[in-house]
């Protein structure tokens, strides 16, 4: 199995986040977590691509056209389900 790069192992026991792992590891404060999560979460941002207009136009239409279609999918499987009950319960 692979190991993601926070929890690889070095020579000295140690994460390569800095994070010691075992009984005897201590956790860090409070402060220290909170850096270490500011820290990954900047990191994580800086990974973010923002999409072109072109790109942009083309997944706003992708969801449209996905919306209308699911829409249009309910709307003919409720008013199916209410020509059967209306089948069913009808005097």
């Amino acid at each position: 199995m692979s190991e993601s790069p926070s929890e690889a192992v070095g020579a000295e026991g140690a994460r390569a986040d800095g994070v010691k792992k075992g009984r005897d590891a201590k956790k860090p404060n409070i402060f220290a977590r909170i850096a270490l999560f500011v820290r990954q979460v900047i990191a994580e941002l800086k990974k973010v691509v923002t999409p072109t207009r072109s790109e942009l136009i083309t997944y706003t239409t992708v969801v449209l056209v996905f919306v209308v279609v699911v829409m249009a999918f309910v709307t003919v499987l409720d008013l199916g389900i209410g020509w059967a009950a209306f089948q069913i319960f009808a005097d």
